[in-house]
């Protein structure tokens, strides 16, 4: 059995877990911007890993890490079993997810779904920590459907702490698993940071990381001076370059904060050694089409880019041709 999952340096700032963007090729990517950052693979059912999947979870772990892999599941021993798996493909940690709420995960009878039912948390999270010698985590909800007072949070929170994890993930809104898309259900239900705050009354103990609509990093330096940890979604997507300065400004190591042309550079040149051993450039830009989001010319770099990354042969040349349609404006 592991230690006890407790905060590490490097969950000082994370990139959420989110599925069809947090792919190998988009955290390739954001190891190219920060050194530092926590980042989260997609979340991978545990019963395809069990049943024979294991490239979901293929892992450069000397080029990615720190990552933690994210696991959904609700079945204790297919949990375990998963981990046992993963430990292979020395990632960081694993976390637990208890708080998307997608149509599939709750047909799946995970995922948002296990807040309504805390004990089974518990079980989960004790069956992975058995099974894995890395950190085990989880990435919840305050709340879920009506049971979105305090006092559920802190029932939520407690199946955590039970188990000697001493370090969890909340996004800091509840989950409406009817009438509302996994889109809206990341925009519509309030955010409630202060209920995330007051935690640290009752769990002294538990490193919090916090996520959910924060944007820059000025307001991650501000959340860090109440929780230890804070965690970036789709700002991440929305312009990747956000991430360049994150091992300066959030873990002050004294680096360099490449400009987006710096960076740019470092995708041209991954992009090479991408392409050349067979993958298709239109799953890298789908992830760098967002890079120069404000700059002057964006719109002509996006549009190049989308235009032609899909064509037979696509290589770097692309991305190039980009920037300079861009450069032009």
């Amino acid at each position: 059995m592991t230690e006890f999952a407790k905060f590490t340096p490097a969950d000082r700032f994370s990139v959420a877990p989110m599925i069809d963007v947090t792919t190998p090729t988009f955290r390739a990517i954001a190891r190219l911007f920060s050194k530092k950052a926590m980042l989260y693979t997609e979340m991978i059912a545990a019963n395809a890993i069990v049943h024979g999947k294991e490239y979901l979870i293929d892992h450069d772990a000397d080029f990615i890490n720190p990552c933690t892999l994210q696991l959904g599941g609700s079945d204790p021993k297919v949990l375990a079993d998963a981990c046992r798996i993963a430990s292979k493909f020395n990632y960081s940690a694993i976390n637990l997810n208890a708080g998307c709420p997608s149509d599939k995960v709750q047909s799946g009878s995970f995922g948002a779904i296990l807040m309504k039912t805390p004990d089974v948390i518990t079980d989960c999270l004790k069956a992975m920590q058995d099974a894995s010698d890395v950190p085990v985590t989880v990435k919840t909800r305050i709340g879920v459907d009506e049971l979105d007072d305090f006092a559920y949070t802190l029932k939520i929170v407690d199946s955590v702490y039970k188990t000697g994890c001493r370090h969890i993930i909340l996004h800091a809104r509840k989950a409406w698993l009817n009438g509302l898309s996994p889109k809206e259900n990341r925009t519509i239900p309030p955010l409630d940071y202060e209920r995330v705050f007051s935690l640290k009354d009752y769990f002294p103990d538990l490193a919090i990381t916090i996520n959910g609509g924060i944007k820059t990093i000025d307001e991650c330096k501000e959340m860090l001076k109440k929780v230890e940890g804070v965690m970036l979604g789709r700002a991440c997507m929305d312009d990747p370059y956000i991430l360049a300065s994150v091992d300066n400004r959030i873990y002050s190591d004294g680096s360099k904060i490449l400009s987006r042309d710096e960076c740019f550079e470092k995708v041209v040149e991954y992009a090479e050694k991408y392409v050349s051993e067979g993958r298709k450039l239109h799953h890298l830009g789908n992830h760098i089409i967002n890079m120069f989001n404000g700059c002057k010319g964006a719109r002509r770099f996006r549009n190049y880019l989308s235009c032609h990354m899909h064509e037979l042969g696509a290589g770097p040349e692309v991305l190039v041709q980009a920037y300079n349609k861009m450069k032009e404006a």
